[in-house]
């Protein structure tokens, strides 16, 4: 059975958003619904030393160092599940307080990068829902020469070659 598309927004004015969450200056804004496929993907969230509203609100037994990060800098992991330990009855506990890697994850990065995140199905499925539309046809050209960039990205996670993509920088880090 085939899922219904979902619709992605405006593709030019969802790029300028995203590559500014990417960059941290603020978060993505995905129509989520009740769609929780990033919670439940055995993802681990970095989390800054100066996101302190994020750390009062999550259980320090729940946070570990993050490797090859300054001290100060941990990981929220997941449970045996795969589930992220604040999702509560399908739902994000600390939501309003949620890190800053959650106010930034947006799936449809794949979307938009035609890039198939195998290695997280329940994403990669949501993300096949998407559908962006296009205010002109240079919008839609755009579009193209990102999937033509992200195509030529070298190998790594597909999380960071879509971000390398659609941030133009070949220095991001996956963090997810």
């Amino acid at each position: 059975m085939t899922e219904p598309e979902l619709p992605a927004g405006d593709f030019a004015s969802w790029l300028v958003t995203v590559r500014g969450a990417i960059r941290g200056e603020g978060g993505s804004d995905v129509p989520c619904g009740g769609c929780t496929a990033c919670c439940r993907s055995s993802q681990f969230v970095h989390i800054g030393p100066d996101e302190t509203d994020a750390l009062a609100h999550i259980p320090a037994a729940l946070l570990f160092a993050a490797p090859g990060r300054p001290r100060g800098h941990v990981v929220l992991g997941y449970d045996s599940r795969g589930h992220c330990p604040m999702l509560v009855d399908d739902r994000c506990s600390i939501y309003d307080h949620r890190p800053q890697t959650c106010r930034a994850y947006d799936c449809r990065v794949f979307a938009a990068t035609a890039i198939e995140n195998e290695e997280k199905p329940v994403i990669a499925r949501q993300a096949r829902r998407w559908r962006f539309s296009y205010a002109t046809e240079a919008d839609r050209a755009e579009h193209d020469r990102l999937q033509a960039a992200a195509a030529q990205q070298p190998s790594a996670s597909p999380t960071e070659r879509a971000v390398r993509a659609i941030d133009g920088r070949a220095d991001v880090a996956d963090e997810t």
